[in-house]
């Protein structure tokens, strides 16, 4: 007995929206049935899907699920069409632009039992994946610090958001996601100087629930383009770069197996450095696969909304930081609980 294929659409063809046309019109156990963008489909994108003016639109073809690509301003109004319509949702990170926004956007999905995700792409990056089954194994034994870097020249496509909502998301839910933590504090200097009425740069230093340093550099004023996380720990320190999706454990060489070792700490020094063979399929093929699964009722790692909700929370807590100048505080309890 075969299962008969969902149906799915797309709302947006813009720069990200043309990646999910091509992943939709070739995913196993898919049927991708239409398209919507006002301005049609200028890039020829579509993949042979009709493209239609409005949501409504869309929801009248019979859709199982919808893949919402429109800017960050408008995923809130889309996304609760969508839920009234009791259609489930992949929403492009981050989930919403405001806190207010992506908590409606939670209770309008959770209330009808609807299955409704958060396109954080850097879960499916394999050097991540990897990197977090390490970190849950015990590789690296105790967690100290997190660093990540991103950093690149300014795309024009993004209009609506600034650095910290557009970019930094990306590194605030890849840090919670790979140590299992949740952010209970955050400090965050920004400055805006591409003209632009949102800030281009973020610095963040922040902490975990269990002690762990987080430190944030985001930018788009750098002609060098940078994807950079490490994860330093008693036993050595991973770093991954997911701009070629490579992970590299470079070890402690101090942590010695005598008794006296463990009794006081005795400094680290180099030791052996390993670069990881890691199966590189592409992350947004991941990511629609997972979310295809959760839809049809199978276990599937998604980024749930609560999880996005949680990070545009930590997002807002930046901004606030760096407007008042002053360190902000996230108690877990003001957060979203249920998985990380």
């Amino acid at each position: 007995m075969t299962t008969k294929p969902l149906r799915a659409g797309l709302i947006g063809l813009g720069s990200m929206g043309r990646h999910h046309a091509r992943v939709l019109a070739g995913l196993e156990g898919v049927d991708f049935v239409g398209v919507v963008d006002p301005f049609g489909d200028k890039y020829g994108a579509a993949q042979g899907a009709p493209v239609l003016s409005t949501v409504e639109e869309l929801i009248a073809l019979g859709i199982d699920y919808a893949v919402v690509a429109c800017p960050t301003a408008l995923h809130e109004e889309v996304g609760l069409q969508l839920a009234e319509a009791g259609v489930c949702a992949l929403v492009e990170k981050p989930v919403a632009d405001t806190v207010e926004g992506a908590r409606r956007l939670v209770q309008a999905f959770e209330s009808r039992g609807l299955v409704a995700g958060v396109g954080h792409i850097e879960r499916c990056n394999p050097a991540l994946r990897s990197l977090r089954a390490r970190l849950e194994a015990g590789e690296l034994g105790d967690v100290y610090q997190v660093v990540t870097r991103r950093q690149g020249p300014f795309p024009h496509r993004i209009a609506d958001v600034g650095v910290v909502k557009d970019l930094a998301t990306h590194d605030i839910d890849l840090t919670g996601w790979v140590t299992g933590r949740q952010y209970v504090s955050i400090a965050a200097h920004t400055v805006s100087k591409s003209g632009r009425e949102h800030e281009d740069m973020v610095s963040a230093v922040g902490r975990l629930d269990d002690g762990t340093m987080v430190n944030h550099l985001v930018n788009w004023l750098s002609p060098l383009k940078e994807r950079f996380t490490s994860v330093t720990g008693d036993r050595g320190c991973f770093i991954a770069d997911t701009l070629t999706a490579d992970l590299t454990f470079h070890s402690n060489a101090a942590v010695a197996t005598e008794w006296e070792a463990l009794r006081a700490f005795r400094g680290v020094s180099e030791g052996d450095m390993i670069r990881y063979a890691i199966p590189k399929r592409e992350p947004l093929q991941v990511e629609h696969e997972l979310f295809r699964d959760a839809v049809l009722g199978k276990p599937a790692d998604i980024c749930t909304l609560r999880q996005g909700m949680r990070t545009v929370e930590v997002a807002a807590a930046v901004l606030e930081s760096a407007m008042g100048m002053r360190s902000v505080s996230l108690q877990p309890e003001d957060l979203a609980t249920s998985g990380t």
